[in-house]
């Protein structure tokens, strides 16, 4: 049965809910059993029902193929519990549903769930409420490297032409004078440009159904942009909230297996203890990395990890990952980290014996990256749906987006610079607005997103981390993408190949042979 792809907006996890109990009502087969010696009808049994159910979730969008049988029957004893499905006895309300040939069936009773109404805290937060006026300082949104739509230029220009027309309209006295920001009014600057940038990736008419303003801290934008090491991992100023010092041993001892373990004395499962250790450390921490208050934010990111929006997905959690407090930032970062090189790593030792180490990764620190405060059904799913797209794209994620902090500099920059200073009535107003023609402003967004996609190819080439292969793949991509700045990047294979260390393969020249003297045969 074809999915339909359900797309953000607010209790995302509950209309996920309602799809797969409909579609499993209306697709799964039912027919005549034998049970006790007696013949039951429209029935089937749980073995049955979890084949079904967990290629309908594999195939399905929303979820992805890397959902397990175990975490089907774990969907199905919710099914059990809520009353999706019942015994043959009309029994619910429990989770005791195995992998086994019980019977079941569907009761008459609807088992769809009512959306609930908007939290009372949630007010509305659209984008022209973003652009508000405070302090002098009326907020201009800066586009990012993505190109704008029509429609958002045309806004823009009205509101500058606006503004315009009543600085033409009024009479008054001008004069020079240079606004000076506090530290309040840069944090604010960060998080309303995040804000714009990440209402525009997701094409939502508001933030207000996926995002409470309330959880916004700039601060934390802030700081997650600038205090970072050279691979852009953020370094904290308390150590008290950095990861303790065992985990971080028994992380860099797995991330680098075995390089960094050969001069310790080593013995049979040593690793799997290793890795007990540090699961246990993420199993017991109080709430996810991603915060229980992010829960709907990210759910709703889910809904963009299609094949044709990988990149828009990655720009967006890049922007939500911001917003995370700076000790949960770095532990997903070093989780990340560690567990990507893990499955990578062809030498690690096998941890599981029922399954393998990229599954292992995923099921066992899904619930630590991602779930709700309040239990939902489809909380698991959904975690390893985005831990197994985190894993892929981690590099890309949580690296620093230098289009964002472009385009915080350059704003603060204008603000800071000379302006108008109209004098009506005795009341100054600041206007730190300037019209600029339609030619200058492709001509900067040209130039933003050329920058922008030049630092990308940097760090393809400087990345440490990637293997000769995945580079080469990698810049393989990018050639095919980019061909005009790859080659001005890499002119001649010459340049490519002192990359990767390489000698220029150089052909053999053929053979000459003389030619020989003919005598003349005249004599």
């Amino acid at each position: 049965m074809e999915s339909r792809i359900v797309t953000p907006g607010p209790y995302r996890a509950t209309k996920l809910w309602n799809e797969v109990t409909k579609y499993f009502r209306a697709g799964m087969p039912v027919r005549k059993h034998r049970q006790h010696f007696k013949s039951c009808r429209n029935c089937f049994t749980a073995s049955e029902a979890i084949d079904w159910l967990h290629q309908l979730l594999k195939s399905n969008t929303n979820f992805g193929s890397e959902v397990t049988r175990q975490q089907t029957i774990q969907l199905l004893r919710k099914f059990l519990k809520n009353h999706v499905i019942e015994d043959l006895k009309g029994k619910w309300g429990s989770e005791d549903l195995d992998d086994n040939s019980n019977l079941y069936r569907f009761p008459s009773t609807s088992p769809i769930k009512t959306v609930p109404s908007r939290h009372p805290l949630w007010k509305r937060s659209s984008l022209e409420n973003v652009f508000k006026e405070r302090d002098g300082i009326f907020k201009m949104p800066h586009f990012s490297k993505r190109t704008p739509k029509k429609h958002d230029l045309l806004d823009s220009k009205e509101q500058e032409n606006e503004m315009i027309e009543q600085m033409n309209e009024d009479k008054g006295q001008y004069t020079e004078h240079a606004k000076v920001l506090s530290k309040g009014d840069v944090e604010e600057i960060w998080g309303n440009i995040t804000l714009i940038h990440l209402q525009k990736i997701l094409a939502l008419p508001s933030l207000e159904d996926v995002l409470n303003p309330a959880q916004i801290k700039p601060r934390h934008i802030m700081y997650n942009m600038t205090h970072t090491s050279k691979h852009g991992v953020v370094i904290l100023q308390d150590k008290t909230d950095d990861l303790p010092h065992w985990v971080l041993s028994a992380m860099k001892c797995l991330a680098n297996w075995p390089r960094n373990n050969m001069s310790q004395q080593t013995y049979a499962g040593f690793e799997r203890d290793v890795f007990r250790t540090v699961a246990d450390y993420f199993l017991s921490l109080t709430e996810p990395l991603l915060t229980f208050e992010y829960y709907e934010l990210f759910v709703n990111i889910l809904g963009l990890l299609q094949p044709h929006l990988h990149r828009v997905a990655i720009e967006a959690l890049q922007l939500c990952c911001l917003l995370l407090p700076p000790p949960n930032r770095r532990r997903l970062q070093l989780l990340m980290r560690m567990i990507s090189r893990m499955s990578e790593n062809v030498d690690m030792p096998r941890l599981h014996d029922a399954m393998g180490t990229r599954s292992l990764m995923i099921q066992t620190f899904s619930r630590c990256v991602l779930c709700c405060a309040e239990e939902v059904d489809l909380d698991e799913l959904l975690a390893t749906r985005l831990v197994s797209f985190l894993m892929d794209h981690h590099q890309d994620i949580l690296q620093v987006p230098c289009y964002l902090q472009t385009a915080v500099q350059d704003h603060i920059q204008y603000l800071q610079s000379v302006h108008v200073k109209q004098v009506i009535d005795g009341v100054s107003a600041y206007y730190f607005c300037k019209q600029i023609s339609k030619q200058e402003f492709e001509e900067q967004r040209f130039a933003t997103s050329q920058a922008a996609i030049v630092d990308l190819l940097e760090s393809i080439v400087k990345d440490k981390n990637l293997g000769v292969k995945d580079r080469k793949k990698k810049l393989k991509q990018f050639q095919k993408e980019y061909p005009e700045i790859y080659q001005s990047r890499f002119p001649t294979t010459e340049s490519e190949a002192k990359l990767f260390g390489d000698k220029p393969t150089i052909k053999q020249p053929m053979l000459v042979l003389r030619k020989p003297k003919f005598r003349s045969l005249r004599y």
